[in-house]
């Protein structure tokens, strides 16, 4: 039976078993039995990581330690929250900081505790503390944004729409450039996609919309 530990463009984290592209950590949310309690993270710092590093082999619940958590890609990652590890995926991090920083118009790269609090207050409402979303109008998004529209997540490219599922991307739908949407990305790396990072997406996104 798959654990809980994948994770959708919404934010909640379910058991399917599609792995996806990515795993991510948010700090140790699962108990002895290797299931969630009511916590949904134990840290700020909630990064996006590669699935094989050095061909090392990982427990993704170990006892206290951290819990392993699966995106179908980094579009997912981001609209989660997430954002790039700076130890694994070091190129994508200093990609994703520099977009950043030209986003923001600051001198430096920001730090990654500068990024992660930003992140989280755009992330998660501090009084519930569920995923906090916004309104949106196509026009306005860049490609790689992930949104919701008619009840369905999914991906916005060429001013279409991609609906998501563990399994990949399914085919575009073409929406008008007023449409508005629930946007599932935090600001910051809307911003970020705007200044010009690339966000890893899954095969499908590329073979549906051509």
């Amino acid at each position: 039976m798959p654990l809980q530990n994948r994770v959708t463009p919404t934010g909640e984290i379910v058991a399917d078993p599609g792995r996806g592209l990515l795993m991510g950590n948010r700090g140790c949310i699962h108990r002895p039995d290797r299931t969630l309690g009511v916590s949904r993270w134990r840290s700020k710092m909630w990064i996006a990581c590669v699935l094989d590093w050095r061909g090392r082999r990982r427990d993704p619940m170990p006892p206290g330690r951290w819990t392993a958590l699966f995106f179908l890609d980094e579009a997912t990652a981001l609209a989660a929250g997430h954002r790039p590890c700076g130890y694994c995926r070091r190129q994508d991090y200093l990609a994703y900081a520099g977009a950043w920083r030209r986003a923001a118009g600051l001198d430096l790269r920001p730090r990654a505790g500068e990024m992660d609090a930003m992140l989280h207050a755009e992330r998660v409402e501090p009084r519930t503390r569920r995923k906090r979303t916004r309104p949106g109008v196509i026009a306005d998004l860049p490609d790689g944004a992930m949104v919701r529209h008619e009840g369905a997540s999914g991906l916005v490219t060429g001013g279409r729409f991609l609906a998501w599922s563990f399994a990949g991307y399914g085919e575009p739908v073409a929406l008008a450039p007023d449409t508005a949407v629930e946007l599932l990305t935090p600001p910051a790396s809307v911003a970020v996609i705007a200044a010009g990072y690339r966000p890893m997406l899954h095969p499908t996104a590329d073979r549906v919309a051509g």
